[in-house]
């Protein structure tokens, strides 16, 4: 049934997915205006409990006053408990060691099937249970509990910070409760571009003298530029583990020079050359890997195809949200809401802001654009990343890729956005993840 359903909406979405750039990253209505109407509210101060664990010790919430604590509301006979598991047990392990305490309240009535449920996820934290029925539990009843799985997160001082059915939201404000504190070191460049120099910033890693790194290159998307934290969060990461990167504008975009009319696809796969040809040049540099995001995405393939079809291969390729949809929405004549005649495309099409003027060339080489043709010459190590609430780039263009590539990893993460804005740190360590798995 839910295959069904995500079937239908991917189809919808193809169908119908231009919005307007503004809507990129703007996050959905989300379940917790539907599940988390009644948790208790961030804010208020969490009620003290007292119940016995897995073992039968008694268990009081009031004892972990000064500790940031996570009550991950679950049972093992729930198929929704059991889908978000392993992400609950994942953060536990990263966030544990913080001095996080994570508690189990278990809607379960039988032990041994609650113990083999531990047992199955690998759920060693504290697990507490009235071992009632679901509606019948005071606990439900004093943290207004209606739906599981809920999670409800107490500060330090024992009040409510967060009270939600996602796991993405719990994983995003621990991420922002223990931030690293690492100040990352720049460097800006100016690199000669298809259309002009371009604009860049490099982060590189302490080095001994004669010592290399690999060197990562960033490629944002349509009408973007280097700076933001979807780059900016792995590019840190990166810098601390020994592995440099490059981040910059594409022509015409951000503080690089050219006309964004005169802007198309292969000329940004010119820019991304040069910028690889520069960083190859920098005695540091080991190997090279390129990141992109939506139509950054599919320059940083077809890039990358291009080049190995030239003998020239590119270390690692991590494509996040490919807009590979540029090319459908060329030969339907209309970008981003903007109608045109595609057999017929005017001298440009005006989108959403002064100077940014769609031209025709970008029209008439979008429509014949061999997307997946081209990175599918590309055979290295490859990463792909979607949400399955992108209204912009529908995620099954992103899964086409992974298909097309033998070997590759995909990741589709539920409801995010063409922005990942539900949540940008769970999506920046997984590319992060793959980079440092793959070229370390």
């Amino acid at each position: 049934m839910k295959q069904i359903r995500r079937i239908m909406i991917a189809l919808a979405l193809t169908m119908g997915w231009a919005l307007g750039a503004e809507a990129q990253t703007q996050p959905e209505a989300d379940f917790d205006a539907k599940y988390a109407m009644e948790l208790v509210k961030a804010g208020t101060l969490a009620p003290d409990f007292k119940m016995k664990t897995i073992d039968g010790k008694t268990f009081q919430l009031s004892k972990l006053r000064g500790r940031t604590v996570v009550l991950d509301f679950w049972a093992s006979w729930c198929p929704d408990c059991r889908k978000d598991a392993p992400e609950v047990v994942r953060m536990q392990k990263e966030y544990g060691p913080q001095g996080v305490e994570f508690v189990g309240v278990s809607m379960d009535t039988d032990v041994e099937a609650w113990k083999k449920g531990c047992e199955q996820f690998g759920i060693t934290y504290t697990q507490v249970s009235e071992l009632k029925k679901f509606k019948e539990t005071a606990i439900s009843k004093l943290y207004g509990v209606k739906w599981i799985p809920s999670m409800v997160v107490i500060d330090k001082d024992g009040k409510v910070a967060l009270s939600t059915v996602l796991t993405y939201k719990v994983d995003k404000l621990l991420k922002e409760l223990h931030p690293t504190g690492f100040k990352p070191q720049h460097e800006r460049v100016s690199i000669d571009g298809d259309h002009g120099r371009l604009s860049a910033i490099i982060q590189k890693p302490e080095l001994k003298q004669g010592e290399q790194c690999p060197m990562v290159v960033f490629c944002h998307g349509f009408g973007g530029r280097k700076e933001g934290s979807l780059f900016e969060l792995i590019t840190d990461s990166l810098q601390r583990h020994g592995i440099a990167s490059i981040r910059f504008d594409f022509n015409a975009h951000g503080e690089s020079e050219g006309r964004f009319e005169d802007m198309t696809v292969p000329n940004e796969i010119n820019d991304a050359k040069k910028v690889i040809e520069y960083v190859r040049d920098l005695r540091y540099v080991s190997k090279v890997a390129l990141v992109g995001h939506s139509q950054g995405g599919v320059v940083a393939a077809m890039t990358a195809g291009e080049l190995a079809k030239a003998g020239d291969q590119i270390a690692a390729v991590a494509l996040m949200a490919p807009a590979a949809v540029l090319r459908d929405d060329a030969i339907r004549g209309s970008t981003f809401g903007k109608q045109y005649n595609p057999l017929d495309p005017p001298e440009y099409v005006e989108l959403w802001g002064p100077g940014q003027r769609l031209g025709r060339k970008y029209i008439q080489t979008a429509f014949t654009l061999p997307i997946y043709e081209t990175a599918a010459q590309y055979h290295g190590p490859a990463f792909i990343i979607h949400g399955t609430g992108d209204r912009v780039v529908p995620y099954t263009y992103g899964l086409r890729f992974h298909q097309q590539w033998p070997g590759s990893e995909y990741v589709e993460q539920e409801y995010f956005d063409h922005g990942f804005s539900q949540n940008i740190y769970r999506t920046t360590d997984y590319v992060f993840r793959f980079l440092m798995k793959t070229l370390k």
